[in-house]
């Protein structure tokens, strides 16, 4: 069943939902929906609706709602994922995936062995189209909210960012007590926020991992073999959807 996001206060009304702008355009002319087909429609606030397609117009398209669901497809904490930027494409691999596997929030981080650099102009250009790739994946999976690509901070506003949450994890290739990080990962409870840190090709170093100790992010330990930075963030977000999923 296709899945569509619309604004709360301005397309939920008494009984029915308005959709507008692009998504108009793809019931219309991408997918070639009829009158009378069911759609699911999420609030982006952790809301969705089961829907009956009654009128398909040349700028919008209005739907009946048949069911409000009250069952949650979010997690029961909220993840903040803190990546370093890394080459060519790879950005956008990973934010598809950590929206699938429940990224509450994806923040880039520039570090000291981040390659990339971009000026404000790109960099506006870059998260625009990281924001789009949150919300196709946000459909795709059935989330009920879309994930937010933040503004690109430094590792030192991470970090501060980092140290106001509930609990923060920094996968580093030399921890390797697995007893401490099952422990640490057994600690994590519905309700909280949770920050993880995954560095850019060729990770942290050793400079950051201590600062990030200083301010109480806790290293981890993801095993024994070294991932790359594509990898390694998705592993961590495995983990935690495992351990945090309700039901």
């Amino acid at each position: 069943m296709y899945h569509f996001f619309v604004e709360e206060e301005n397309q939920i009304r008494e009984g029915s939902i308005v959709i507008t702008g692009e998504d108009v355009n793809h019931i219309r002319n991408v997918l070639r929906m009829k009158e009378g087909e069911k759609i699911r429609i999420s609030d982006g606030r952790n809301k969705d609706y089961l829907c009956q397609i009654d009128e398909i117009g040349r700028d919008q398209v209005t739907a009946r709602i048949l069911e409000a669901e009250e069952e949650s497809r979010e997690l029961g904490a909220k993840i903040y994922l803190f990546q370093g930027l890394p080459k060519g494409d790879k950005m956008e691999l990973i934010i598809q995936k950590a929206v699938e596997l429940g990224a509450w929030e994806i923040i880039p981080v520039t570090t000291r062995r981040t390659v990339v650099k971009l000026d404000q102009k790109k960099a506006e250009a870059k998260r625009k189209r990281w924001n789009a790739i949150s919300e196709s994946a946000a459909k795709q999976s059935g989330r009920t909210v879309i994930p937010q690509v933040g503004e690109i901070v430094t590792f030192k506003e991470a970090i501060a960012r980092g140290k106001s949450l509930d609990k923060s994890l920094i996968p580093y290739e030399c921890a390797d007590d697995m007893a401490e990080t099952r422990a640490i990962v057994g600690q994590l409870k519905k309700g909280m926020d949770i920050g993880i840190f995954i560095g850019p090709e060729g990770g942290f170093d050793k400079e950051e991992i201590q600062e990030a100790m200083d301010a109480g992010i806790r290293p981890i330990t993801l095993g024994k073999r070294i991932l790359r930075t594509e990898t390694a963030g998705l592993a961590a977000l495995s983990i935690l959807m495992f351990a945090l999923e309700e039901g």
